[in-house]
């Protein structure tokens, strides 16, 4: 039996493709992915550069206060020397000149010396003797270090060219030669040997760029002096305190002694107990020990925004108002004079 053909109607399929609003509200979802993956990514860029900001930040402050505890832990080094026969030719050596002929020198009774600001002249072009430093009257600026030490080959890096030693910048130091007072004949009749004077302050680079200066008391392969150079960039703010022992501390005792107090540079030479004594020399000879405080900085402005660029200052103090969005901060150390001779045995 045969039924009867039916005819094939019109067939209906589900409808493909995405409405409007679909198409909206995945373009909308879709947005939300990829601003989330934006902000993403520019928080961890901005993380990575002020971590890799804040690493710089410490390595330039390590490299500022290795250089000056070594320099400060050799401050008046004087090692008895074959021939030194007396207490006279065994003070702590420092010359005018860099050079000077047998017998014609000069002693200076100073190892170290600060200023609450700059040495006047600037440091640049101050006198080699420590006895000839001054400082200038406006304290209100990054401090200046001077410091001098016997040099050898072995608490300096002798220069390649003769092995001669150096000072901060690796500038060969002259020879002195100095004629030793004996009574003996057959004894050491001279003595050669070399002095750094180093001094360290805070000035501004040929880029412009705040950095830890040194000027040395080394000379040019022509014989003329040396100029001052930058040793570490980004250091904005260097400060000392000074920690004395009593003024009554006799001499032969000052190194056994416990420190009384930390003083600014004015103040070792101001205050009462300190004024009384009979010179600068005798003032300067208390202290026995040194507080450093730097205030590095970053190469580069990256912190958010002015609140995020806040720091503290060396006196402890918030900074509220940075000039820029640079990161800052200060690092702090203390170094103990170990090897001045305290008195000349």
């Amino acid at each position: 039996m045969k039924h009867p053909r039916q005819r094939a109607g019109p067939r209906f399929f589900p409808a493909r493709g995405f409405s409007l609003i679909e198409l909206m509200v995945a373009l909308a979802i879709g947005l939300v992915i990829a601003a989330a993956s934006f902000s993403a990514f520019l928080g961890a860029s901005g993380a990575s550069k002020v971590a890799e900001a804040q690493a710089r930040m410490n390595e330039d402050a390590q490299a500022t206060l290795g250089i000056l505890t070594q320099q400060l832990r050799m401050a008046g080094s004087n090692p008895n020397q074959p021939g030194r026969v007396d207490a006279a030719s065994r003070r702590d050596p420092l010359y005018g000149p860099a050079v000077y002929p047998t017998g014609a020198y000069t002693m200076s009774n100073f190892t170290l010396r600060g200023c609450d600001g700059k040495f006047a002249p600037p440091a640049s072009s101050a006198p080699d003797r420590l006895d000839d430093l001054i400082c200038d009257s406006q304290p209100a600026q990054p401090e200046s270090l001077a410091l001098s030490y016997e040099a050898d080959r072995f608490n300096t890096v002798p220069t390649a060219a003769d092995g001669l030693p150096s000072d901060c910048l690796g500038n060969k130091l002259g020879t002195i030669t100095a004629a030793l007072p004996t009574l003996d004949p057959a004894a050491l009749q001279s003595a050669t040997y070399a002095v750094a004077v180093n001094r360290f302050y805070i000035a501004v680079s040929s880029a412009q760029v705040p950095s830890l200066y040194c000027k040395g008391s080394g000379l040019n392969t022509d014989g003329t002096a040396s100029s001052a150079k930058p040793l570490v960039e980004n250091i904005e703010d260097m400060q000392f305190s000074f920690g004395a022992v009593p003024a009554s501390t006799a001499a032969a005792d000052v190194a056994a002694a416990d420190v009384a107090g930390y003083l600014t540079a004015a103040e070792v030479l101001s205050q009462a107990n300190m004024a009384g004594l009979a010179s600068d020399a005798e003032r300067w000879a208390k202290v026995v020990a040194v507080r450093i405080c730097i205030l590095a900085r970053s190469e580069a402005a990256v912190a958010a925004n002015a609140a995020s660029a806040r720091y503290l200052k060396c006196d402890g103090t918030l900074e509220s108002s940075p000039p820029d969005l640079r990161l800052r901060r200060a690092y702090t150390t203390t170094v103990v004079v170990r090897n001045r001779r305290f008195h000349h045995d």
